[in-house]
């Protein structure tokens, strides 16, 4: 195998400078002529393992220098043009690679203006928050990809749609699926547009799971999938198809800003028109208010998975006709919240839910059990929560499984219509009557003010930092 060649020419010459010598003169200490250097500070030539090693002995330059010192630099690069104001910037890996070869200190300075632009906009972003929990609306906005602003706009909003729902129980009247949606779904797709859906193996689709091949007329699903997911792919296809107006239609009144924002919002249309389809709403809200709301005995008896009807619960608010006003929040082990709605919108004002002494983080600890506990925010709002982690896609043996967890919420004020309501543990004597000992929580950690946390990860932008050489708190951040 040939050996990678070393081309370490801006790097030859910063050591140059650094020790004060000409070409000349660092030629004669490494035994070659001047012109020779010249070519390798231009990148004309490579460093040969002689030179190395005459770099090493008479200027004392380690070898892992000459090699590794911009890969650091290549991939903070990397991260800085992935922003969303830098998206139609995008340079190449080759492109990367001489900006940090040529110009290492411009590069460095790059990186932290950037990650200084980074910090000053997630400071705004929670200034806006906290302004608007204030009642102060601010047209203060940041470069946003097309999947923020969907998901802002769904979380903004209430989770139902009034148009959907009529058109899933039309839908449903029109399969008559009786115990089988799956097969009547499976059925109505191929008598009418000629579409045969296949569960194929893990070989075959390894990176996919659901794939659509227009030329043959058959929807692929992955083997990796659980039977209620599968369902769902397939009520997916077969709502997209069948409500195409309706969906058009409220897509049209999101008033999104780009295709691919619309593409997006589709998909999460999609999704709400299959879960519609897999649990019919006047039914769902009956057996909801019968089981009190117990997620399992839902899951159990529409067939569906717990994230499914977890997610169908914040649905149930048709006029005249609504259920308890749930909101949920999906995050993965690492903290990333990637998935909220309410069935009056996410609380982003009242609840925030980033705060890491939430339930949802907890539950990894414990996979498959549930998490009740209520929680206190400062302004003394009190929710009721239900948190328990979720499986993804059935991988092999050799493969970790993706897991995730979901927090369900709502008023503290319904608990009593709640079976999880029950699981609350009360204040001890001398505590309110009927009253719940709940967990003090914050909105974000950046946003709340509670001192002496022991979860705290980030300091308040509301208050100073409080360092004293001669006192320290039990928060990481101690503040004034």
């Amino acid at each position: 195998m040939a050996e990678q060649k070393i081309f370490a020419g801006p790097r030859i010459r910063r050591i140059r400078n650094q020790k004060g010598l000409t070409q000349t003169a660092m030629a004669e200490g490494l035994g070659i002529s001047p012109s020779y250097l010249n070519l390798i500070e231009r990148n004309q030539r490579p460093l040969t393992v002689q030179l190395i090693l005459k770099l090493a002995s008479v200027y004392k330059v380690e070898p892992d220098e000459l090699q590794g010192e911009a890969r650091g630099s290549i991939s903070a690069l990397r991260e800085v043009f992935t922003d969303p104001l830098l998206a139609g910037e995008l340079p190449g890996d080759q492109e990367l690679v001489e900006i940090a070869e040529a110009a290492p200190n411009a590069a460095a300075a790059v990186i932290k203006l950037f990650r200084a632009y980074r910090e000053q906009a997630e400071r705004l972003s929670d200034l806006t928050e906290l302004l608007a929990r204030e009642g102060h609306t601010t047209a203060l906005s940041g470069a946003r990809l097309p999947i923020d602003e969907v998901h802002e706009i769904f979380e903004r909003r209430q989770n139902h749609f009034p148009s959907l729902e009529e058109e899933a129980e039309a839908f449903t009247t029109l399969l008559g699926p009786g115990d089988d949606l799956f097969g009547a779904l499976k059925e109505w797709l191929r008598r009418e547009h000629g579409i045969v859906v296949k569960v194929l193996p893990v070989a075959t689709m390894p990176n996919w799971r659901r794939r659509y091949d227009r030329h043959s007329q058959r929807l692929f699903l992955s083997e990796r999938l659980s039977p209620f997911d599968q369902l769902r792919e397939v009520a997916m296809e077969a709502s997209l198809i069948r409500m195409q107006v309706a969906v058009a239609a409220e897509i049209g009144a999101l008033r999104l800003s780009s295709d691919e924002a619309r593409r997006l919002a589709r998909f999460e249309l999609g999704r709400y028109a299959a879960h519609a389809l897999m649990m019919p709403y006047q039914a769902f809200l009956s057996a909801a208010q019968r089981a009190r709301y117990d997620v399992d005995v839902l899951r159990s008896r529409f067939s569906v998975s717990f994230e499914q009807a977890a997610n169908r619960l914040t649905m149930l608010q048709r006029q005249g006709a609504s259920g308890v006003p749930f909101f949920m929040l999906e995050v993965d082990n690492a903290g990333n919240r990637f998935r909220r709605a309410g069935a009056q919108g996410f609380p982003h004002s009242r609840f925030g839910g980033g705060c890491p002494k939430l339930p949802v983080h907890a539950a990894f600890t414990q996979p498959g059990q549930i998490f009740v506990e209520a929680v206190e925010m400062p302004d003394g709002a009190e929710f009721l929560t239900v948190a328990r982690t979720l499986e993804g896609p059935q991988g092999a043996f050799s493969e970790r499984p993706r897991r995730t967890a979901i927090l369900l919420g709502c008023d503290i004020a319904f608990r009593d219509e709640i079976v999880y309501g029950a699981a609350l543990p009360a204040l001890a004597l001398g505590g309110k009557s009927g009253a719940v000992k709940a967990t003090p929580v914050g909105p974000a950690c950046r946003l709340c003010e509670r001192s002496g946390c022991l979860s705290r990860a980030e300091p308040p932008v509301t208050r100073p930092l409080g360092l004293d050489e001669m006192v320290t708190g039990l928060s990481a951040f101690d503040f004034q």
